[in-house]
């Protein structure tokens, strides 16, 4: 027998000391999942130290593309790479079926939301979502109302959070409809498994993703100010500080759309132009990657530098659309969140496709009580916050930040809202040497112009460290290549 047979037979599988412990895997389900078969046999075909290899050339081959997201809380690096997993997180046609109705339903309900809010608050009205926790809101803005846009489009581009229970349900777990991050790594982390692990894919019918861009440049093109045969679309970035400046520069050249911050822009007689050497050119569509409060000196905080003077006067005359509009915050309020299953009921007479994760409301009294009475068995979040911070897990917390915890709840329960703390899913991930369990979730990316349409697939994102249920980028997390297969 040869040398080389000899090996091959002697070759550990891949997944062999896999071992998931009670929660439900990605790759595994509960007993071995059949959409995932040939490709667990391709990756125990695969030769360790040669995974480790590529795995290594993938990350370099990352930094040398400088996809990287900023991390303004550490002051020894400001870009960094985001951390990839070369084991792709697989999702079957029906659960894929499943996912994009349920966000296409969620979005539209929204949407509708949005214009009822700012038009003749039916919805509040009639009691379904408490006036004041609208109202109220800090990402409410009256300067809205009245506003009728595009196809009734406030939300463009929106990135839902859907994470699998314990026992294999999926559920959303918050929505992003202000200025969601993360398609970029969609993308190039599919190109970068085309490259490094062809052999995986080869054979195997996995839905593309490459058409994000033409897609979102056809949304926005959708939207554009009644009249326009050939608008002009810019994408609006903050700066090269912003922690996602690069995606910033990967959509606009995905989108053929010049890249531009608030100085290339100017407003004269309520329309907006973009500075160029031939002078200035008429701007009809901005995809804006800066928050409402920094988007125009005169309609909100006089000392933005970021933003545009003027912006919002074009933009209230119907001379120019930003997407995601002005005052969809409202929307993705972690304390809306929870009010999502009753709008899906309210507007379109549906029970939602993909459920909510149960959520106490502590500005209510029943809910802050319910939160006060199990806070060592719950999930507590700001409602204003992102990227996992100030979230506490009640089960994972010490007796003293459970009561630096109870304070705050005390001293500011509108502030907060909290939930069960959901088994995540896990898939199998290569950590140093080993394959092991990690928790993940799911982004998928919505794009929404006359009709909504969702990218196959979306971010995985995947909790590096062994034990941690907290998957952003910011605390430590990194990201799988995400296969929908057809």
């Amino acid at each position: 027998m040869s040398n080389t047979r000899r090996q091959s037979q002697s070759r550990t599988p891949l997944l062999a000391d896999y071992d998931p412990g009670d929660y439900f895997c990605e790759m595994l389900g509960r007993r071995g999942l059949s959409h995932t078969r040939e490709i667990r046999s391709r990756l125990n075909a695969l030769d360790n130290g040669g995974l480790r290899r590529r795995a290594r050339d993938a990350e370099t081959e990352l930094l040398n593309l400088g996809i990287t997201f900023t991390v303004y809380s550490d002051r020894d690096a400001i870009d960094r790479v985001l951390p990839f997993d070369v084991i792709p997180r697989v999702l079957s046609t029906k659960d894929w079926e499943m996912i994009e109705t349920g966000v296409k339903q969620r979005i539209t309900a929204l949407n509708l939301f949005l214009h009822d809010i700012y038009h003749d608050a039916y919805i509040l009205k009639d009691g379904i979502v408490p006036a004041d926790l609208v109202q109220g809101n800090d990402n409410y803005r009256p300067e809205m109302r009245g506003l009728d846009l595009p196809h009734g489009t406030y939300i463009h581009i929106c990135g839902t959070d859907i994470v699998r229970d314990g026992k294999g349900k999926l559920c959303v777990l918050e929505d992003n409809g202000r200025i969601p991050s993360g398609v970029s790594y969609v993308i190039e982390n599919r190109h970068l498994m085309m490259r490094a692990f062809p052999d995986l894919a080869d054979g195997i019918a996995v839905a593309e993703v490459d058409q994000y861009g033409e897609r979102l440049m056809r949304a926005m093109t959708e939207v554009a100010p009644q009249g326009m045969s050939h608008p002009e679309v810019v994408v609006l970035s903050p700066g090269i500080f912003n922690a996602a400046y690069f995606e910033h520069v990967f959509l606009a050249r995905e989108m053929g759309a010049p890249l531009v911050e608030g100085r290339d822009l100017i407003v004269e007689n309520d329309k907006v132009f973009m500075r160029t050497t031939a002078g200035l050119s008429p701007v009809h569509v901005i995809y804006r990657r800066i928050n409402d409060d920094f988007l125009d000196p005169e309609a909100f905080r006089p000392d933005s530098t970021l933003g545009v003077p003027g912006l919002f006067r074009a933009y209230r005359k119907g001379n120019v659309t930003l997407a995601n509009a002005v005052g969809t915050g409202v929307a993705d309020d972690k304390a809306v969140y929870a009010y999502v299953p009753r709008i899906i009921r309210y507007y379109l007479d549906e029970d939602p496709i993909l459920p909510n994760v149960p959520t106490n409301i502590c500005r209510e009294a029943d809910g802050l009580a319910k939160t006060l009475d199990n806070l060592d068995g719950l999930v507590t979040k700001p409602v204003g916050e992102a990227g996992g911070y100030g979230v506490v897990i009640g089960p994972r917390s010490s007796q003293r930040e459970l009561r630096e915890l109870r304070t705050k709840l005390k001293a500011d329960p509108a502030n907060y809202i909290s939930q069960p703390m959901v088994s995540l899913s896990v898939c199998p991930t290569l950590i140093g040497r080993k394959v092991e369990p990690r928790h993940v979730d799911l982004r998928p990316f919505a794009l929404t112009g006359k009709s909504t349409w969702v990218l196959p697939g979306g971010l995985t994102r995947v909790a590096l460290r062994r034990g941690s249920l907290v998957v952003n980028s910011s605390q430590g997390g990194g990201s799988k290549d995400t296969w929908v297969l057809v």
